[in-house]
């Protein structure tokens, strides 16, 4: 869902030993893409990069190219995934165009400032960008990790509607919480701007921190996520056995139900799942998050259903409610168990995928089916 964060440890690399770099990001695709507008890849001064912007097609042809391009300052460059002269639209390959921002340290350093602070408190961000004309580069920026909405790199003479049209769309596609494409007037001319919302870092809040829960770990860590491992078995939740975790907690059990979980930065667009294989842990931890004003957006249980209705009957006597079967199926309609896609999973690392699968696809709204089934139907939906 994202790979900021080796693009992020690149950046700061770079900028403390004041090497210059050039951050390249997708603003428009045509055709089959492996990336969306959003994706970024760092080039630094010393050969080294991070990040794609295609799934392997044009990464050498932009880190080529990027130095010798942004020598006057950022560009929109067209890239294609084929050859121009193939007999499809696009040739062979992906099959789609890609445009890229390309730019250097001057106007990406903000940027990348910006996304950094987001993704450490896991905030969303909206960053708007002139894509035409002498004033590509400039932005607007909206979110918690700036005072007021501000312009980059505030150059001499943009007029003060341009700003304002860019900072009224920056706080647009923030309250929207979608990225959105807009023309504005720039010193007098009709101009492409985009706006790309960043959405908060996602984040997976592992309850058990069994063996089987590695696996988890390392997954979710491999797909950007801040993973966080509590246990109240203290010689479970040692940050030896997770050394990838964001952290690793001690739960104390003995919390009452509903303020167990007050210290856990739980946001409404997150992930829990419980898999400590206690009963009595579980109940406990799953009668706190029920009881949140706004519960996580995932929620899954791991073992047979059977064991789950148990656990919110407990859930719901230790938070004074009655266990009435009505209760009992409202909570259970409300969360993922058995955790996971039915993928035939066995192994620990089988089973971590597929919970990490059916999370991915909750709280990305995927479907869960083929993608050779999911095209077809678009492309029929389309001729229709």
């Amino acid at each position: 869902m994202t790979d900021l964060d080796p693009i992020l440890a690149l950046w700061r690399e770079a900028d403390a030993a004041g090497t210059d770099y050039v951050l390249a990001t997708v603003v428009a695709v045509e055709g089959s893409a492996y990336r969306r507008p959003g994706a970024n890849m760092l080039l630094a001064g010393d050969g080294r990069r991070t990040g794609t912007v295609s799934g392997g097609c044009l990464e050498a042809d932009v880190a080529k190219r990027a130095w010798w391009l942004t020598k006057n300052g950022p560009v929109v460059e067209r890239f294609s995934t084929v050859e121009e002269d193939g007999d499809r639209p696009y040739g062979s390959g992906c099959g789609g165009v890609v445009y890229l921002l390309l730019e250097r340290s001057r106007t990406a350093a903000p940027v990348l400032a910006a996304l950094q602070a987001a993704f450490t408190r896991r905030i969303p961000l909206a960053i708007v960008t002139v894509l035409e004309g002498p004033r590509i580069g400039e932005r607007a920026i909206a979110g918690e990790v700036v005072e007021l909405t501000r312009r980059i790199p505030s150059s001499d003479g943009f007029e003060a509607a341009a700003s304002d049209a860019l900072d009224s769309l920056a706080h647009l596609a923030l309250e929207k919480g979608t990225s959105m494409e807009r023309r504005i007037a720039v010193d007098g001319a009709s101009t492409r701007v985009w706006a790309d919302y960043r959405p908060a870092r996602p984040a997976l809040w592992l309850f058990g921190a069994g063996d089987d829960a590695k696996p988890l770990v390392r997954f979710a860590r491999e797909l950007g996520w801040f993973v966080s491992v509590a246990d109240g078995r203290s010689h479970l939740a040692a940050r030896d056995r997770f050394p990838t975790a964001d952290e690793v907690r001690v739960l104390d059990l003995r919390d009452a139900p509903g303020s167990g979980l007050a210290a856990f930065d739980l946001g409404a667009t997150d992930a829990a799942v419980l898999m400590s294989h206690s009963f009595e842990q579980d109940s406990r931890i799953l009668a706190s998050l029920l009881s949140r004003g706004s519960p996580p957006a995932y929620i899954g249980v791991l073992g047979p259903q059977r064991r789950t209705r148990e656990m919110l009957a407990e859930a719901a006597r230790l938070l004074h409610l009655p266990a009435d079967e009505r209760r009992v199926e409202q909570w259970l309609d409300a969360i993922h168990a058995p955790t996971g896609l039915d993928v035939g999973a066995e192994t620990p690392a089988a089973i971590a995928l597929s919970i990490l699968a059916e999370i991915q696809q909750t709280l990305q709204h995927g479907s869960g089916a083929p993608l050779r089934v999911v095209r077809v139907h678009r492309l029929e939906a389309a001729h229709r």
